[in-house]
């Protein structure tokens, strides 16, 4: 079982020449936030489909959190997550792209109120922007697959992060899926204007990805209960001594 090493107090410095995050694609953004404004009350109201995988999630992330650490998390949704691990941490910064959500979070936020957690209206690399290397530990559940942009987002998620910091996430793979869900049903549910633009890659391919952005590949697990896992729980750590960042645009494929 990974065990959570010490993590530097004082920032080492980036590279005078690590790259900073790729800036979004105002269009792909907007059209994110407005499908996922659209959806925000059903998506609230639907059931978490593994109650006992998402469980044991949170029960792995929050061994790996510090009381004193400062975390963000990307694509925050309505905030559930949020609220059940800020306790836990000294602050939590939630974010999502899409307005209605954060609105819903906020709400469940004024009702159980947490000192330590605050929700915005970000996107990965404009919270990188707004605060960087300022972050132990950055969380992306449920959302890498749903980036316009996933190695602009996985550059986001290295300049937030002091180094030594943790990168932790859950990431539903298509790929992986039934092969009539990527080449047929989301096809189709994206013609109808029922699905986003969605990535689709097998977990290993997520892993390649993340390395290839500098992050050492700690840890890849599976805590699904129900039916075939295929959503690779993914803890990674951006070194202590953070080395240059290469281009993914020039990388090999």
């Amino acid at each position: 079982m990974l065990s959570r090493p010490a993590m530097t107090t004082t920032p080492t410095p980036l590279a005078t020449n690590a790259l900073p995050p790729a800036p979004p694609d105002p269009a792909a953004l907007r059209q994110s936030a407005r499908f996922w404004d659209k959806l925000a009350r059903k998506y609230a109201a639907h059931p978490i489909a593994d109650e006992a995988g998402y469980e044991a999630s949170l029960r792995r992330t929050s061994e790996l959190l510090a009381e004193s650490d400062q975390v963000l998390e990307i694509g925050c949704g309505t905030g559930t997550t949020a609220l059940r691990l800020a306790h836990r941490v000294r602050r939590l910064h939630a974010t999502d792209v899409s307005s209605q959500m954060v609105a819903i979070a906020q709400e469940k936020l004024a009702a159980t109120p947490v000192a330590q957690l605050d929700f915005a209206v970000l996107d990965a690399a404009g919270a990188a922007q707004q605060a960087p290397q300022a972050y132990d530990v950055v969380l992306a559940f449920n959302v890498l697959h749903l980036l316009p942009d996933l190695d602009g987002g996985l550059d986001a998620v290295w300049q937030a992060l002091r180094p030594g910091g943790f990168f932790i996430s859950k990431t539903p793979c298509v790929a992986e899926m039934n092969p009539l869900i990527p080449w047929a049903a989301l096809p189709l549910a994206r013609a109808l204007g029922l699905a986003p633009p969605v990535h689709c890659f097998q977990g290993p391919t997520l892993e390649v990805a993340i390395a290839r952005h500098g992050f050492e590949v700690l840890a890849v697990e599976r805590h699904a209960t129900k039916g075939r896992d295929v959503r690779p729980y993914i803890v990674a750590r951006k070194p202590h001594q953070a080395a240059t960042v290469a281009d993914p645009a020039s990388a090999p494929r």
